[in-house]
């Protein structure tokens, strides 16, 4: 947490307030930068910096560690030793205030994408959306999204409905908390459930200075356009509450014997995703009614949680189980660096901050540690990291070629990847998205396309294979 505010607080004073050395950004730039990106910033070897376009992160934060720290697989060099913070600050003023006189914007959605495999269409499924989280499926005909603010859409035919769920839980939206995930239960037609996922703040609590806050899942149904018949599902004991403002989580699958998986991210304290006693850092399993199961690897443990089901997982935002073998797999956000996909299995310890691909944001060492006995290793890691969001096993019959693949977003690089997964190994993957917007989740619908909801712009895209 030391570390984030830290980074926080530097970014901000660099881009945003320090005027030192900005008027040599332009020299700055001819010297370091000119020769890949073009003197004019219009390309060159490298790519456009006033297309509006960004491959590798939009945002000042991005953008200034890639400077600093580089994209060796990609050929661009690390600038920390040759460049200091206000200098690389002094170049991405240059370079903001040159996008913004070339009048640069962001590029509209496309209407095709080209992939290994298939042309793809693309059409807006629903847009005007105020950052959506999620989507699952009633039916063929309704969808549902979350938007983090605390909303609860629902697209009927197409289209989506002006007016939101009523009486939905109250959220807290301040950083990455809000409403998060919507999950159909399986069994949706026999008996209504819907499950959803959100930072839940304690109030009225002494002596604190902000109300301190926790993921919970709940259930409910929607009845007339109204949220009711509600179930709290799992809510943590209030003495785990924290008062930082992200790294929730938080995702709800379901496997084919009845129980219902969702993680919490650390929540900004790293060591608590190696403490038992706490939620925080965990990937959690009970039946979908709330009990919990008595075969849970910690069920009995002293002072530990007895939903827990693995531990050292920092921030997973993509769950998805598979369709042939029920496994449960999932993305976790590494900090600079190391972002993971892992299989989960009962009781295992997936490491976090023991061993770790990545640094922290300031380029600091987490860990001098990659691997550890007692520690499982991710099947796959990104480095750098692209922000993995959004998980799902394509399960339709529009892709036939892609049947059991993994669908994986990403917010940072602006991409969908397909992995094709071969027991418990990542065989190949192909990026099929990029540059459309943060990828938050993917998802098959019933009708067999492929829903992508986007940030930056907040709309949900539908592709389908484009016919001959």
């Amino acid at each position: 947490m030391k570390f984030f505010r830290l980074f926080v607080l530097a970014s901000f004073y660099l881009f945003f307030s320090c005027n030192a050395g900005a008027q040599d950004g332009p020299a700055l730039y001819q010297q370091h930068c000119a020769q890949c990106h073009g003197a004019d910033l219009n390309g060159g070897n490298a790519t456009s910096l006033v297309d509006g376009i960004w491959q590798f992160g939009a945002e000042d934060g991005y953008i200034y560690r890639n400077v600093k720290f580089g994209i060796s697989h990609l050929g661009m060099p690390s600038y920390e030793k040759t460049l200091n913070d206000t200098e690389i600050g002094a170049i991405l003023k240059y370079i903001r205030g040159s996008e913004k006189n070339a009048g640069a914007e962001r590029p509209s959605i496309v209407k095709e994408l080209e992939t290994m495999d298939y042309f793809m269409n693309v059409e807006v499924f629903a847009d005007k959306l105020e950052i959506p989280w999620a989507i699952d499926f009633i039916d063929a005909s309704t969808a549902l999204i979350t938007e983090r603010p605390g909303r609860l859409r629902v697209v009927k035919n197409g289209v989506l409905q002006k007016e939101a769920v009523r009486n939905t839980p109250e959220v807290l939206h301040e950083g990455q908390g809000g409403l998060l995930d919507v999950a159909v239960d399986p069994d949706y037609s026999q008996n209504g459930w819907i499950y959803v996922a959100y930072s839940h703040a304690l109030s009225n609590v002494e002596g604190a200075e902000r109300p301190p806050a926790m993921t919970r899942i709940v259930r409910g149904k929607i009845r007339d356009n109204a949220w009711v018949d509600q179930q709290v599902l799992f809510e943590a004991p209030h003495e785990t509450y924290r008062t930082t403002r992200h790294h929730y989580g938080c995702r709800i699958v379901f496997d084919p014997w009845g129980y219902l998986y969702f993680a919490i991210g650390e929540r900004g304290t790293d060591i608590h995703a190696q403490d038992l006693a706490r939620p925080n850092g965990k990937v959690h399993r009970i039946y979908k009614d709330g009990t919990v199961p008595t075969d849970n690897p910690w069920f009995d443990a002293e002072n530990s949680m007895p939903t827990l089901y693995s531990l050292g997982n920092r921030n997973i935002q993509g769950m998805a189980i598979h369709p042939e073998t029920g496994q449960l797999w999932a993305t976790e956000h590494g900090p600079m660096g190391g972002d993971e996909l892992n299989l989960i299995e009962a009781g295992k310890n997936y490491g976090w901050p023991v061993i770790t691909y990545g640094l922290n944001y300031n380029g600091s060492i987490v860990s001098e540690y990659t691997r550890k006995p007692g520690y499982e290793q991710p099947v796959y890691y990104w480095k750098p990291s692209t922000a993995v969001c959004g998980l799902d096993f394509y399960r339709g019959d529009l892709f036939k070629k892609w049947k059991n693949k993994l669908l994986v977003g990403a917010l940072k690089y602006e991409e969908v990847s397909l992995l094709d997964i071969e027991g418990d190994r990542v065989m190949h993957e192909e990026v099929i998205v990029k540059g459309q917007g943060r990828v938050r989740d993917v998802s098959t619908g019933p009708d067999g396309a492929i829903y992508v909801v986007l940030n930056k712009p907040d709309a949900v895209i539908r592709l389908t294979p484009k016919l001959d």
